[in-house]
């Protein structure tokens, strides 16, 4: 496996791929070692993830340089996503005890009953290259407090961060054994998915998440799909501050080189308010810094996937074919590296790739309505379902536009956020399942429920 520098292009790294053997090797030992884990009291499990959350804020700057050389991201969002996720793992030592220690829900004279949260066993956590720690501390530190053994494939683009994840929950306490990583790519995927694991976690696209869930679904085990998405957001005419709307919006669009399953990725604006919105907007995008990743002030790096920029390509010639109007960007720079321009399509409808495929790239389409009820129309008018948004100083209309949209999360006056108190879920072609909040710590366990009766 080549690890390639995509603000370079150069080599930096060079790896052996996990063989179908290892892999094997590797669960039979998985599986052995998690019943000792499982035995740790669940007080202990969550001190030896305390210590993993130390040393992330002791290693953030080195852990940051190596995630932005080998994926792209700038190093001040790199380490904005180390210090997110440690957010998310505080969240859950604080918070696994209150729903993972058994609980009574009856009891009466000679009988009690009660639920028992048991560990899945060994599970696999095939994780992203967008979010590496974000979407992998959704999975393995859950799934590690709850007594699981995790086999933990992080993708072929961030490989080198998986390794030095492992590095850490291995110094931290976890035992070689119950954390693994597995590196490759497909191939190590498709031994994953032939191996008799206890549950499947999978983040990334809509294709492969169906793929593997038709694949793994014969063994009736847990199997949580976090995928895509096409999130749009609708701006009302009742607002006031529609520059500023447009920077929060723009920064929701382009953030991590819009390579986020939950950026903005359709916009719908009120007529009355559309030309002020897309002047501001344009401005703010027109104003973004790109260059390499480990520059200072770079807000744009390159794309982590070479492939992508064809696929931006397409979509902005679809889109002008059709009769969409570009006003910033629409190509690749002509320099080393995966740099695509933040490029900013208006006149745009339903009918163009850019509204309806997934871009996950610097690419937005904005378009006009003239009402709440097109933009509801046009906001569902998805096979994706993960999050939706719109901005209104108008709480009832609001409330009545959120209620009737049929995502996963739904957002007023902001965008692009995850809470780790929220369930991050998606509907349709955006995934099954649920991590963070209560039921993220859940998801990781079988219920057995309890009948005591003591005479």
């Amino acid at each position: 496996m080549q690890i390639i520098n995509p603000a370079t292009e150069e080599l930096i790294a060079h790896l052996d791929e996990d063989n179908s053997t290892q892999i094997q090797t590797k669960f039979e030992k998985a599986r052995q070692a998690q019943k000792s884990w499982a035995q740790f009291t669940l007080t202990d499990r969550i001190e030896v993830l305390r210590k993993f959350y130390e040393l992330l804020a002791e290693y953030k700057q080195s852990l940051g340089e190596i995630l932005t050389r080998e994926m792209g991201k700038p190093l001040a969002q790199a380490y904005n996503e180390i210090n997110g996720a440690r957010g998310r793992i505080e969240f859950f030592l604080e918070n696994s005890a209150n729903y993972l220690n058994p609980e009574t829900v009856w009891k009466e004279p000679g009988l009690e009953e009660k639920i028992a949260y048991e560990s899945l066993g060994v599970i696999a956590n095939i994780s992203a290259w967008n979010y590496p720690y974000l979407v992998g501390v959704n999975v393995f530190v859950p799934g590690l407090i709850a007594g699981n053994a995790v086999l933990y494939k992080p993708s072929e683009f961030t490989t080198l961060t998986g390794l030095e994840i492992g590095k850490l929950l291995h110094q931290a306490g976890v035992p070689e054994e119950v954390f693994q990583v597995i590196i490759g790519g497909k191939e190590a995927g498709e031994t994953l998915l032939s191996l008799p694991l206890d549950g499947y976690f999978f983040t990334g696209s809509y294709k492969t998440g169906k793929y593997i869930y038709e694949k793994v679904a014969s063994k009736m085990v847990p199997c949580q799909l976090e995928l895509g998405g096409k999130d749009p957001v609708y701006v009302l005419d009742s607002n006031e501050n529609i520059p500023g709307i447009a920077r929060g919006i723009a920064d929701g669009a382009f953030y991590n080189n819009g390579q986020s399953c939950c950026s903005v990725e359709r916009i719908y604006v009120h007529e009355k308010v559309y030309e002020d919105f897309v002047n501001a907007f344009t401005e703010e995008v027109k104003s973004y810094k790109i260059g390499n990743p480990e520059e200072t002030g770079v807000y744009v790096g390159p794309l982590t996937r070479k492939e992508q920029i064809s696929v931006l390509e397409n979509q902005v010639q679809d889109a002008l074919d059709k009769g969409a109007q570009l006003l910033t960007g629409g190509k690749a720079l002509d320099r080393k590296g995966y740099y695509f321009a933040p490029t900013v399509l208006v006149n745009v409808n339903a009918s163009m790739l850019v509204m309806r495929e997934e871009s996950f790239g610097p690419i937005i389409g904005i378009q006009k309505v003239s009402s709440d009820e097109e933009a509801l129309a046009l906001m569902q008018d998805t096979e994706y379902g993960l999050t939706t948004g719109v901005y209104t100083q108008d709480t009832a209309r609001a409330e009545k536009l959120l209620a009737q949209l049929d995502s996963g999360s739904a957002y007023w006056n902001c965008c692009d956020r995850v809470s780790p108190r929220l369930p991050w879920s998606g509907r349709r072609h955006s995934g099954l399942g649920a991590t963070l909040s209560h039921l993220g710590i859940r998801a990781f366990t079988k219920p057995k429920g309890y009948h005591l009766r003591n005479s």
